[in-house]
Formats: structure tokens, sequence, C-alpha cells
């Protein structure tokens, strides 16, 4: 067992195997520790959030390290099979590899079950343990941008269903019509840990799944639940006298809060507010609750129009904002505190002149229903609501909170295109994948924001790429917002709120927890320059005692231990 470090909120548990994580993952859910937020298990690690609050890094990995865990066959889960047309463009690539042909990786991937071994990178994605030993592939050196959802793919001793079209680096060998993930279903991922899943080859249309139990094949059937209708208002709001309409989205105009956090295991990214320090000023300054739902968009073409008096706010990135009234008549208006606006009245604001993201509260917050708690809009995972478009009426409700707040005194620095933006990182957990230069390089070279970033990430370009000291497979394992990661092309790109939750290119940094809102705010354009905090070293663990563990005795006044509410 090896500690890795993340960030200062998380670590990364290395084993030596599948069996070892599942039965660790059961060990820390049957035991939980303090402090400890979430846990996603992958292939060989288990990636452990925490509050430095409340345990240290050291500490907490002590107790891990000093869990009674048991490996053992698990009893045979419910088997689903799925219908493929196998007919991806890998295809012929990794029959080359295998050195087999096309028709025997078909008959050989259908020819054995797999084993749900965990769930991430998106909702509703299944790893897929098992199957016919040959298979060991390696990703793609460069990830796609775009792979077509039912996408059926390789991935070292992986196989795996891509749930929607997302970027990704498996090598496709087929597709299926089946959805991996179904927001309608009371269970929205067909697949969980456990179950067993076959491979059926399909030439014609593709059908459902199909379940088996005791080896009796039986047509597929969950009970349904009837969800909140994704992006659309409460009934009552919807009847409301204030409201906004959306008259220009710009280039993206969504709703995000503070995100869906917890939810990792399952798949299910935090996302939300790419700046969480400019959604809670936004909200501050009309009076609503911090975690209030706002618009988060990309200044430049961005029009609502006031039904009713409206008291909003918009922070974020620098950009010019202009009222326009019934006449026609415009003027400028400040960001960065309260604006009453009247019936009729329209707010427009100008492409940034830094920053990239701009925030936009209204006092009482805008009437969208939540998915899985929260408003934000997963642009990977399509979950929550969609994108805000031309012509959408948006219901607010009635302020309930206390008044609009004052100016905050100074406002943060936005980076601008073709500045130089300094990030604080950690090295790890995968520093020591690279080369002596590339460690080097990486703090020396400057980085160029490129035109393919989005809110999934930011894709850096440098003069001269990273090199690898180990050139294997890396097994997937679970990422952070902040994530550095390469892929073999030696370009990294760094993670944002709506990242994969698990990967498999190596993490060589982390960007610290303070910093990822600014990292949130990089335009195009920029230059990104990294600052390391600490040396990367394994974390080493200390067996000390934390609130309620009597097994192992330390002096009262010792400091590594915090007292706990």
């Amino acid at each position: 067992m090896r500690f890795l470090p993340v960030n200062s909120h998380a670590m990364l548990v290395e084993l030596e195997d599948l069996a070892q994580v599942l039965a660790l993952f059961e060990a820390l859910q049957a035991e939980p520790l303090p402090g400890v937020e979430e846990l996603v298990p992958a292939a060989r690690t288990v990636l452990v959030r925490f509050q430095p609050a409340l345990i240290c890094r050291e500490v907490l990995a002590g107790h891990i390290a000093a869990l009674r865990t048991q490996t053992g066959a698990q009893q045979p889960g419910e088997l689903v099979e799925i219908p493929v047309r196998y007919d991806g463009e890998d295809l012929d690539e990794v029959a080359q590899l295998l050195g087999l042909s096309r028709e025997e990786v078909i008959r050989r991937h259908t020819g054995s079950a797999y084993s749900v071994a965990f769930t991430g990178f998106a909702p509703g994605f299944a790893y897929l343990a098992g199957g016919d030993p040959v298979f060991d592939v390696p990703r793609r050196t460069s990830p796609r941008t775009r792979i077509p959802a039912g996408a059926v793919g390789l991935a070292g001793r992986f196989s795996g269903v891509y749930p929607q079209a997302s970027p990704g680096g498996w090598q496709i060998i087929g597709v299926t019509d089946v959805p991996m993930w179904d927001a309608t279903r009371a269970v929205p991922a067909l697949l969980q840990p456990g179950m067993r899943v076959r491979f059926i080859e399909q030439r014609g249309p593709v059908g459902a799944p199909v379940f088996s139990r005791s080896g009796q094949h039986q047509p597929h059937s969950r009970p349904q639940a009837r969800l909140p209708a994704v992006g659309s208002v409460t009934a009552a709001a919807a009847t409301g006298m204030f409201a906004c309409v959306m008259r220009q989205p710009g280039l993206l105009a969504l709703f995000q809060d503070q995100g869906r956090p917890g939810l990792a295991s399952q798949g299910v990214s935090a996302s939300g507010a790419l700046d969480q320090a400019a959604l809670r000023e936004a909200n501050r300054l009309v009076g609503n609750a911090a975690g209030t739902a706002c618009i988060e968009f990309v200044p430049g073409g961005f029009e609502i129009e006031c039904q009713g008096d409206v008291v909003i706010a918009v922070t974020g990135a620098d950009a010019p904002l202009i009222l326009r009234d019934r006449e026609g008549r415009h003027a400028g208006l400040p960001s960065h505190r309260p604006l009453a606006l009247t019936d009729g009245e329209r707010f427009q604001a100008g492409p940034a002149r830094a920053g990239s993201r701009a925030y936009l509260a209204v006092r009482g917050g805008f009437a969208v229903e939540t998915f899985l708690g929260s408003a934000s809009s997963d642009t990977l995972a399509h979950i929550g609501p969609d994108a805000l478009r031309a012509g959408d009426r948006l219901p607010v409700l009635p302020a309930r909170h206390g008044c609009v707040g004052e100016p905050a005194v100074s406002r943060p620095d936005m980076p601008a295109p073709g500045e130089t933006v300094w990030l604080d990182i950690t090295l790890g957990p995968r520093a020591d994948w690279f080369t002596d230069a590339a460690l080097a390089l990486l703090l020396q070279q400057a980085w160029q924001v490129t035109p393919q970033s989005n809110r999934v990430g930011i894709r850096l370009q440098g003069a001269v790429p990273l090199a690898r000291s180990l050139t294997a497979e890396l097994p997937s394992e679970g990422t952070v917002a902040g994530a550095l990661q390469v892929p073999p092309s030696g370009q990294p790109v760094l993670f944002l709120a709506d990242r994969p939750l698990t990967g498999g290119y190596p993490v060589i940094a982390c960007v610290a927890p303070h910093d990822l809102d600014r990292a949130g705010q990089i335009p195009v354009g920029a230059l990104v320059r990294l600052r390391v905090l600490e040396p990367f070293q394994p974390i080493i663990p200390e067996r000390r005692p934390i609130a309620g563990d009597v097994s192992a005795a330390a002096p009262a006044s010792s400091p590594s231990i915090l007292p706990l509410p």
C-alpha cells in the first residue's frame, strides 16, 4: 500500500490489484473515518478526499493502513447482455495490435462475461473487468475530442461503453444503442458494481439489453420514477410576475451553483461554477444565499430582458456592461454591485477584457429545478439544465434573505489574453512517471491556453512536450479538479469542474485548491506558469489517534490531533 499526494485535500491510495481496491473501499465504507468526504475506487487505487482542517493526511494514511481488509470472491451478479455492432473506427488497429483478425477480435470480445468493477469517468460509465486475457490494449496516443454515445471501447484490460458523447482515449471497436445512463429511470445508470455483462454481436438494428438471473433470460424491467424535468421551472414560480427573458445567450450561458459534491463514486462530477468566489459574491450583492443558482456566461453577445422590477449583480470577468431602456437609450453599468432594473429594461454584456466567465445573480434567485441536489449544468455528463437559449423565460423567486450587500473593497485580478498567469501546484500523484528534465520543464516553460478549452479542461501547449520515464499503461484512477493530466503527446490538460472523474493518463501535478477559481477564468491565448508548493514524495503514514479511536495511545497535547465537532 502506497500513499501519493494529490493536493491539500486529497490523496491516492495505491494497491496491488483490483481485489485489494474493492476490499479497502468496502472497509472504508464500513468504518468511515472523520474528515473523509469522498472515495473514488478505480483499477488499483482509491482516491480519498478529506477535510485537512479535521485530519492531516499523514494521520489519515496511518489509519487507512491499519484498517482490516478482507478479499474474497463475490457472488455472481445480475447478467446484462448488450447487443453491439462491431464497426468501430479502431477495430482494425486493435486487431493489428493483438495480431488477430477482425473476426477473432469480435469472437473473443463476445466469448466471455465481464464484471462491473467500478464506475467513473462520467455518469453511467462502468469499467468492465475480466473477459478474454488477450485484451490488454493501450489507449490512443492523443485522446479524441469527441467519441459518440454508445461507443464500445478497450483500454488496458478494461472494456466499457461511453454513456454519452464525450472526449476520450479508449480504442473504439463498436457501438450500441442501449442507453447506459437515463435520468428518467429509477436507477439512472444501467450498469452497477457487481453486475455481469456479456456483449452480443448484432448486425442489424440494436435492441434493448437483456437481464438474466439463474441462467434464465428475462426482459429488462426496472421500476420507473418520474424525475423533475431538467431545466424546467417550478409550477408556482411559473405564474409569478417577475421574470427575466433570455434575448441572446452569447457563446454559452448555463445555470451554475456550488455543484453536487459527494457523488463521484457513482460517476457524477461536482460540476458547479468555475469561479466559486464570483458566484458567492454575486449572490451576496443581491442578498441571496451563497449557493443560489446564477447564470454563468461567456461575455460578448449576452442580453437579458427584465419583466418586472428586479435587482441583479454581475461579477467575474471584466466586461463592458450596458443598460438599454424601452426607448433604446443606453448607458454603462458597473459590475460587482447591486443594480436595480425596471420592467422592460435590457442588460447586455460585451466581450471580456479579462477573465473568461461572468456570473449574473438576481435577487430571490431563478426558479430552476435541481437534479441530484443541484441546478448546475454539467457539460460533460449532460446532467442538469440545458444551456440557455434565446427566448427562454426565467421566472424569479421572491426574495427570502437579507438586504443587498455592499460592493467589495477590492476585486480579484482577472487574467487577460496574452498575459502570464501563475498557478500554485502540488507535484503528484504520478510525478515519478516523468523524467527529471520533464519536471524541470513543467516549471520553466510557459504553457499557452489553446482554443480547445472549455469547462471540462484547459488544453495547454508548450514548445517542448513532457517526456515520461515510465511508458507503461496506467490503470484508470480518480482525478480531481485542477489535475494536470499528460497524455502521450506530452501536452498537459488542466481539468476543471466538468472533468472526467477517472482517467488513464498520468497526472504530473495538481493546481492548489486556492487557485482553482483563477484557473477557471484563464482565457484562450493566456500563458500559464506553474509554481511548486512542495517537492514530490509519497506520504509517510503516522499512527496517531483521532476522535473515537482508542487503539493507539498519544499524548493529549499532540499537535496532530484536532478537536472534532
